[in-house]
């Protein structure tokens, strides 16, 4: 595991880069982001609770979400009609980025159990209850977009 200071230097220096290079992409792969709301509340409080966290609690909380959305991605796309390459460089990306957190949190440290609960519930909701249509892979890529984007912002407070 890496020491946190050299955590921050990575999350300084590369975050923001792969973070837009997978943002233009979430756009690009596809056309407007819906205008539908998820029947799934987004988790506004957990992000006001972390932005006052640590260091170290940010960038587990970073982590676990990159982890969550790709698990999310990992389900039947077979209705999904984005660009293919956009979408496998959109994921190849957030792997990169994954695997770069990874090694900045300890194994021992428990997820946030209630972000855990919000992406079973968006998969359960959306994407089974709506038999993973395009329009539900539609609002699984618009509230992805709004959690990388508010990821942005957790990143940018702790440097």
């Amino acid at each position: 595991m890496q020491s946190v200071y050299h955590c921050c230097d990575w999350i300084r220096h590369h975050y923001g880069h792969l973070s837009s290079e997978y943002l233009s992409l979430l756009d690009q792969m596809g056309g407007d982001i819906t205008k539908q709301d998820a029947p799934v509340f987004f988790p506004t409080s957990l992000y006001r609770h972390i932005d006052d966290g640590e260091v170290e609690d940010k960038v587990r909380f970073l982590k676990e979400t990159i982890y969550q959305i790709t698990k999310l991605f990992d389900g039947n796309m077979k209705s999904v009609t984005w660009d293919k390459k956009n979408l496998d460089d959109f994921l190849n990306i957030l792997e990169r980025q994954l695997e770069n957190l990874n090694s900045c949190v300890s194994p021992a440290m428990k997820p946030e159990r209630r972000l855990k609960r919000y992406f079973k519930k968006l998969n359960k909701n959306v994407l089974r209850k709506m038999n993973y249509s395009a329009q539900a892979w539609e609002l699984i890529r618009k509230e992805t977009k709004r959690h990388l984007q508010r990821l942005d912002i957790l990143a940018a407070q702790m440097y």
